[in-house]
């Protein structure tokens, strides 16, 4: 069984950002992504992380990615299957190892959730999508919609507007309520027209998307013909896996921390969205990937004696 000090599992901002700092404290470190960038890869334009006035969430996750592999941690590129507690260490599991680790940090993100209406799985990538910045190339001049009212909503729809011929946002809600700056751009974008007070029932299509049914009427009708629909409701995070070892979760199955990230089992730690952190931000995970990393440190010299490495 391999052996190390600190298992970040998740490959996204928080867990690049433990990475970093683990490797500085002169940890041991693995991380265990099948993939890496997280939620920010599907995001278009950041304009809020400091020392980037507007960057693309791809380009900064690239950017995260090779500050952190420049430390070298170990990088398993699988799923974790499994995780136990076996003394003073954790045992994870991926598709084709066991690894022995003192400490966990746990950045697995969120995932997006769905309507849970008639046609959305039969209709999935037929027209019916979760990331507007992914797919917004296949529906130049087409009519399209997204669901939702926060600031990804908003932000969603101001990319579909640049190639499609029609964007509609359809909220439940009396309005959308994105940041400010964000409002004004759709506000101002000719392309975008707001649906209120609505809700999607049932969406229609066969080989591909054809049209959606509304809980009420919509220019005289409760049918919209569509090209592609883009759900944005939220998003929900990936803590199924910690379950099993009685990591504390709140009503949503977000990670409970402390200020340090610890969570209720020693030596286990979480960072990011996948935390009670009510504000979910990218410089947020960041910070978080670094609190908790130092955590970690601060934990393995109190309870082990030294170092893998």
């Amino acid at each position: 069984m391999k052996k190390t000090d600190l298992a970040i599992i998740g490959a996204g901002v928080a867990g690049f950002s433990a990475a970093i700092y683990g490797r500085r404290f002169g940890l041991d470190v693995t991380i265990f992504d099948p993939f890496d960038g997280g939620t920010i890869t599907k995001t278009d334009f950041i304009e809020n992380y400091p020392g980037f006035k507007s960057i693309l969430g791809q380009e900064l996750s690239e950017k995260m990615k090779e500050q952190a592999l420049s430390y070298k941690p170990n990088f398993i590129h699988s799923y974790v299957s499994k995780i136990e507690k076996k003394d003073k260490f954790f045992v994870i599991s991926t598709e084709k190892e066991k690894f022995e680790s003192k400490t966990i940090i746990l950045a697995t993100g969120t995932k997006w959730k769905k309507l849970g209406i008639p046609g959305e799985n039969e209709l999935m990538n037929k027209g019916v999508h979760y990331c507007a910045t992914c797919d917004a190339f296949f529906y130049k001049e087409k009519i399209v919609a997204v669901v939702g009212s926060g600031n990804s909503t908003a932000k969603d729809a101001l990319v579909l507007a640049n190639t499609a011929k029609k964007v509609y946002i359809i909220t439940r809600r009396d309005e959308i309520h994105p940041e400010p700056i964000n409002l004004k751009r759709v506000k101002e974008n000719k392309k975008i027209e707001t649906i209120n007070n609505t809700n999607i029932k049932e969406i229609i299509g066969d080989k591909k998307l054809k049209k959606i049914i509304l809980d009420r009427k919509f220019n005289g009708s409760n049918e919209l013909e569509l090209d592609g629909l883009f759900i944005d409701i939220g998003r929900s995070p990936i803590t199924e896996i910690v379950e099993s070892i009685g990591v504390k979760m709140n009503k949503n199955k977000e990670i409970i921390t402390d200020k340090v990230c610890q969570t209720n089992i020693p030596g286990f730690f979480a960072a990011g969205d996948v935390t009670d952190i009510p504000f979910k931000q990218v410089v947020i995970a960041a910070s978080e990937g670094s609190i908790a990393a130092q955590s970690a440190y601060e934990f393995i010299t109190k309870n082990h004696s030294a170092t893998y490495e």
